[in-house]
C-alpha cells in the first residue's frame, strides 16, 4: 500500500492516476479525503499512516515537512519515501525544502529525492496562472534560462521510484529537454494562447505586481532576494534524468502550451 500526499495538487494527483493506472494500491490522503490528512492536526496522521509503506511525501507551500510525521511513518512500517523537493533551494535558501531533505535522508529507511526544476503548468495551474490571464507576466529573473519541465514528466519519475528498486539514496534534479528564458516561455504560451501575453522580468514590475495583489512587504522582499540569488547563480542546465528513469523524452515546452488550457 502506497501513501500519496498532496493527491488533490498538480504532482500528487498525476501521481495518484499512474499510480492506480499500474495496478498499485494506493491511498490519498488530503483534508478531504475519505481517511482525511491535515498537517496541522496530528490526529489524523496515524489513520492516514496505518498499513502503508510507501510513501510520496511533500507539504503545500510554507509547510515544513514535520520531522515527527517521518518518523511515526517509520515506527508505523513505512520503508520507503519518495520527497518532492525542488531545484535550486540551496542557490535560494530555502530553508524548508533543505530540512525536509536532511529529515528524509535520516530516516533510516529507503528514500528518493525528487527535485524539479520550474514547473510547466506554473503557467495554467499554478501562481502565474492569473498574470497569463491578465496578459502580463512578472518573474524578476531577467534574461535567465530555466529547463522547465511538465509536471506529468516529474509525476512519472515519482512513480519509478516509488514502484521500482534501484532508485534508493538518489536525489534526481528533474528538468525539462531544454533551457528557455520565462520571456522566450511566454512567447510561446502567447502563440498558443492566440493572444498577446508579456513578460517583465524587472525587480520594479514584480514588486509593483506583489504589492497589487496585496502581499506582505516582508514576504515580497524575501521573493526579490531568492530570486536575486537565483539570477546571480546564472543559467541552469538541462539533465537526463527524465529519460535515464522513465525510458522517455521529456515533454517539450511547446507541446505542453499546445495542450494546456487557456
Amino acid at each position: 500500500m502506497m501513501l500519496v500526499l498532496g493527491a488533490t495538487g498538480t504532482i500528487g494527483r498525476r501521481v495518484a492516476a499512474m499510480l492506480e493506472a499500474g495496478g498499485n494500491a494506493i491511498r490519498v490522503a488530503s483534508r478531504h479525503t475519505p481517511i482525511p490528512f491535515d498537517w496541522s492536526d496530528r490526529k489524523t496522521w496515524r489513520p492516514a499512516l496505518e498499513g502503508i509503506e510507501r510513501m510520496f511525501l511533500m507539504a503545500p507551500d510554507g509547510q515544513p515537512i514535520e520531522p515527527e510525521l517521518v518518523a511515526q511513518a517509520v515506527r508505523s512500517g513505512v520503508r520507503r519515501i519518495v520527497l518532492l523537493s525542488s531545484g535550486g533551494i540551496e542557490v535560494m535558501r530555502d530553508e524548508r525544502l533543505l530540512a525536509a531533505e536532511r529529515t528524509v535522508k535520516d530516516s533510516g529507511v529507503q528514500w528518493t529525492i525528487v527535485r524539479p526544476s520550474w514547473f510547466d503548468q506554473n503557467f495554467d495551474e499554478g501562481f502565474l496562472r492569473e498574470a497569463v490571464r491578465a496578459g502580463q507576466v512578472a518573474v524578476p529573473v531577467g534574461e535567465l534560462r530555466q529547463p522547465f519541465v511538465d509536471a506529468g514528466d516529474i509525476a512519472a519519475v515519482v512513480v519509478a521510484a516509488l514502484t521500482r528498486d534501484g532508485h534508493e539514496g538518489r536525489s534526481y534534479e528533474v528538468t525539462g529537454p531544454r533551457a528557455l528564458s520565462f520571456a522566450d516561455a511566454v512567447a510561446v504560451i502567447s502563440r498558443a494562447a492566440g493572444r498577446e501575453v508579456r513578460f517583465d522580468g524587472t525587480p520594479e514590475a514584480y514588486l509593483a505586481a506583489m504589492r497589487a495583489a496585496g502581499l506582505p512587504e516582508e514576504q515580497v522582499k524575501a521573493d526579490l532576494e531568492a530570486f536575486a540569488a537565483l539570477r546571480a547563480h546564472g543559467d541552469a542546465e538541462p539533465t537526463d534524468v527524465v529519460r535515464q528513469v522513465t525510458g522517455r523524452d521529456p515533454k517539450l515546452f511547446e507541446t505542453y502550451a499546445a495542450e494546456a488550457s487557456w
